[in-house]
């Protein structure tokens, strides 16, 4: 007999089951549409977001655009209050486009080194900025072909800028929160960001796109973390089909931690009891 394939076994797991029953109670018509039951949930998590995060919003501290992007270029791999450490200072020396353009790499980098990949993401402004100044007149373009052309640039730091900056909803920001949480709550069952996005952008309006990530990556800072989710405290968790198949390797680990201490304690009491007396 062959043997399955990867993707057909991946098609059995219980995100695909989960949505194909969705899809069969909703009753939907039509080749790719959304079904009722889905988009329903949706509704109610977003509701429920909005109403645990009304104040959310983007946490990268900037005056303009120019700051938004750079410090979103920065933020890669990289935590956002660590980016907040570096950008005052840096934001105090580098104050155009023009000026990062004409930086020194090795001073660029040193002013950035605390954020990871500090090279690569002192070429990506350095380069980005060159084109700003040259194609731009120096200010940060507000559609989404002209971002994609900056170096370092991809739909995640574009929608951040478009959107905190401008207002614009063009996408959804899918960044490590957004991807985990999506998934959690089975919005998607891709592990694409680009995938994600779709998935996303085609079950929630568009009013809601931007609003809708800040409020998913405070969530995720705050309650759906990625190794300890605190599900009882959870303002979506009625939504949230997780906690029902959530793993329970941590419960284990501290079984098998507390099994190790008494052993060690047993251990150490048989050689104390054993010890020659002075």
């Amino acid at each position: 007999m062959a043997r399955e394939s990867k993707a057909a076994r991946k098609g059995r797991g219980p995100l695909a089951r989960r949505s194909l029953r969705e899809r069969r109670d909703g009753g939907s018509k039509g080749e790719g549409a959304i079904p009722l039951p889905l988009k329903d949930r949706a509704a109610r998590i977003v509701a429920g977001l909005a109403k645990a995060y009304p104040d959310a919003e983007c946490a990268l501290r900037r005056s303009n655009p120019l700051e938004l992007l750079v410090a979103t270029i920065l933020s890669a791999q990289c935590t956002d209050k660590q980016v907040n450490v570096v950008t005052g200072p840096l934001f105090r020396k580098y104050r155009s486009a023009r000026d990062y353009a004409r930086a020194k790499p090795g001073e660029l980098e040193r002013a950035i080194r605390s954020t990871g990949f500090f090279r690569n993401k002192a070429k990506a402004i350095r380069g980005a900025c060159r084109i700003l100044d040259r194609r731009h007149g120096g200010r940060v373009p507000d559609r989404m072909e002209d971002l994609l052309e900056l170096p370092g640039v991809a739909r995640k730091t574009a929608n951040c800028v478009l959107g905190t900056a401008f207002g614009k909803a063009e996408g959804v920001v899918v960044d490590t929160h957004v991807m985990r949480i999506a998934r959690r709550l089975e919005l998607t069952s891709h592990g694409e960001p680009a995938k994600i996005e779709k998935d996303l952008m085609e079950l929630l309006p568009r009013s809601e796109w931007i609003l809708f990530a800040h409020r998913m990556i405070w969530h995720g800072r705050r309650i759906c973390g990625a190794r300890r989710p605190r599900c009882e405290e959870c303002p979506i968790a009625c939504d949230c089909p997780y906690p029902s198949r959530r793993p329970r390797e941590p419960v284990e680990k501290v079984l098998r931690r507390r099994a190790r201490a008494i052993s060690a304690e047993i251990e150490a009491q048989t050689r104390f009891a054993g010890a020659p007396k002075a």
